[in-house]
């Protein structure tokens, strides 16, 4: 299916809807990568694909594994929302006897009305120049290797989590009563963690129509036995920086 493609950089990222596929592909692979080194569903539920020269576990519709169809679906979904510019995305594994939240994986996306997005979220400001694909290509690239790296550190799950998806509409944008394929109103309760939460900035792709931001938050004392190396803060080439376990999202 065109959920199964490989990712390929274009050499110019030069239309709205090539970065769409772009990102799109590249949601693709992170949560395939999340649900494969979490060991969410079997082998039998991934093909191998390449991003770049990165060799990539993706999700497949597996009539053995209902669970890995349905998150397929969900996903096609989320890229319709995503396709109308009205949407970020949250997926969490939950116990159900206590409907509390061991992870969640939280993307957000950014778009920009008006043609390519000047570089706003680079800490050296040089917002005089444009994205390059080559900026795409190794923020991409750098994102899924943390996403490796950060996965193997957590704590495995628990045997009875599920796995649920939600997605968060822009109101501005979006019509009251617009529900992508596969999904339906919901409450917009908060997360309940069974422990203190800890939220840490996976990372972030920009293109020149699209950033994508990638959050995780887990329960600190899962996070324990990590390489304290990896968490280290502000240092733009560590794979991680742990935010303020305070507040959800600083930067809003």
């Amino acid at each position: 299916s065109n959920f199964q493609t490989a990712v390929v950089f274009p050499s110019k990222i030069s239309t709205e809807q090539q970065s769409l596929m772009l990102v799109k592909r590249l949601l693709a692979v992170a949560v395939s990568c999340i649900t494969y080194l979490r060991g969410i569903f079997p082998e039998s539920a991934y093909g191998t694909r390449y991003m770049d020269d990165l060799s990539v576990r993706i999700l497949r519709e597996d009539k053995n594994c209902p669970g890995s169809t349905q998150l397929v679906k969900w996903m096609l979904g989320c890229y319709d929302a995503l396709q109308k510019k009205y949407v970020s995305l949250s997926f969490n594994n939950y116990r159900i006897c206590l409907q509390t939240i061991t992870e969640c994986y939280h993307f957000k996306f950014k778009y920009t009305h008006n043609g390519p997005l000047l570089d706003f979220s680079s800490k050296d400001k040089r917002n005089d120049s444009t994205i390059t694909c080559a900026d795409t290509k190794k923020a991409s690239i750098l994102l899924i290797r943390k996403i490796y790296v950060l996965m193997q550190n957590l704590s495995p799950l628990p045997n009875d989590v599920c796995l649920t998806m939600k997605l968060f509409y822009y109101d501005e944008v979006t019509p009251s009563d617009y529900q992508p394929p596969g999904f339906k109103e919901g409450e917009c309760e908060g997360m309940i963690f069974e422990g203190e939460p800890l939220y840490l900035n996976v990372g972030e792709v920009p293109t020149p129509f699209h950033m994508l931001k990638v959050k995780v938050t887990t329960e600190k004392q899962r996070m324990e036995n990590v390489d304290k190396s990896i968490l280290k803060h502000g240092e733009t080439n560590m794979p991680l920086q742990v935010l303020r376990v305070d507040r959800d999202d600083p930067e809003e």
